[in-house]
C-alpha cells in the first residue's frame, strides 16, 4: 500500500511538473529590463495571476530580435523602434504593442573634462566629447542603447569611423559592464535611465546631459509569429503581452520605484 502511495505520489508530481512547463515562455529582451530590476519586480505578478513562469534571456535588442527570428523565444519585449520594425516588416512578429518608455542620459565624471554638465543639447554634448578625445564606453553589442548611441553621433555630425581613436572604447557587453567600466575608468557613456538607477557602483559618475527629447527611449513587445515558428507558445505568449499593456500590468510598471525614483513610464495604448 505504502508503495502504490509513493507510486500515486511520484505521478502527480511529475504531472504538476509537466504542467508548469507546459505554462512556461521565454522572452527575449533587453539588459536594461533586466539589470535594472524590473523583471524581477513585475515577472512574479504576472505568473502568480496566469500560473504561466517566463524565462528571460536578457540580450541586446538585435540579438534578441535575432533569437525571436530563430524561433528560440515566444516573446520579444525590447527598444529600438527601426529594428523593431523591420522585425515586424519581416513576418517575424504578429503585432508590435508600445509598453513604456524612460530616456537615455549621458553619464560622465564629475570632474566633467569635456564640459558638458547641463547641456540640454544632446548633439552639442557628443560634439564637445569627441573634439576633447574624452574617455567614452560603447556598448558596441547591437542592443537597442548601442543603435541610439550610433544615430546620436550621427545627428551630432560626427563621422565615428574616422573620430574614434583610443578615447572610444567598444566593449561588445550589456548596459551593466558598461557603467562599470565607466566608473573604474573614468569615462563618458550613453545609458538608459533605469539602469543607471539601480547601479550601485557609480564611483565619480553623475548624470551630465540629459532632457534632450532625443533620448526618448521607447520600449515594444512582440509575440514571435507562430504561423513561421510553430513550436511558438503563442496563447502564453500573448497572454503575457496582454498583461503588460493591461491596466494591472500597467500599473505594475509605474509602481516600479529605486530610491523613491520610478525607472519606467507606461504608455501603452488598446
Amino acid at each position: 500500500m505504502r508503495q502504490l502511495f509513493i507510486a500515486l505520489a511520484a505521478i502527480l508530481a511529475w504531472g504538476s511538473s509537466a504542467m508548469a512547463q507546459d505554462h512556461a515562455i521565454t522572452v527575449a529582451s533587453t539588459t536594461s529590463t533586466e539589470q535594472s530590476g524590473l523583471f524581477g519586480y513585475l515577472l512574479p505578478q504576472f505568473t502568480k495571476t496566469s500560473g504561466i513562469s517566463v524565462k528571460v534571456v536578457a540580450v541586446g535588442t538585435g540579438q534578441a530580435l535575432d533569437i525571436g527570428r530563430r524561433g528560440d523565444a515566444d516573446v520579444v519585449f525590447v527598444h529600438d523602434r527601426p529594428a523593431e520594425d523591420k522585425f515586424m516588416s519581416e513576418g517575424q512578429g504578429v503585432k508590435r504593442f508600445d509598453v513604456m518608455y524612460n530616456d537615455f542620459v549621458i553619464v560622465g565624471p564629475k570632474a566633467d573634462p569635456a564640459h558638458i554638465a547641463g547641456d540640454k543639447d544632446v548633439a552639442d554634448a557628443l560634439r564637445k566629447i569627441a573634439a576633447a578625445k574624452a574617455p567614452f564606453i560603447s556598448r558596441g553589442d547591437r542592443s537597442g542603447t548601442y543603435e541610439a548611441e550610433l544615430r546620436l553621433w550621427k545627428e551630432a555630425g560626427i563621422d565615428l569611423a574616422a573620430a574614434k581613436g583610443s578615447w572610444y572604447r567598444e566593449i561588445g557587453q550589456g548596459m551593466g559592464p558598461a557603467l562599470n567600466m565607466a566608473a573604474s575608468s573614468n569615462a563618458y557613456v550613453l545609458s538608459d535611465r533605469g539602469t543607471w538607477l539601480s547601479f550601485k557602483n557609480r564611483g565619480d559618475l553623475a548624470i551630465l546631459t540629459e532632457g534632450d527629447r532625443r533620448l526618448f527611449n521607447q520600449y515594444g513587445v512582440m509575440l514571435v509569429n507562430p504561423a513561421k515558428h510553430p513550436n511558438v507558445k503563442a496563447q502564453d505568449g500573448q497572454a503575457f503581452i496582454d498583461w503588460l499593456i493591461s491596466p494591472a500590468g500597467q500599473t505594475a510598471i509605474a509602481g516600479y520605484k529605486v530610491g523613491g525614483e520610478q525607472l519606467f513610464f507606461p504608455n501603452a495604448s488598446h
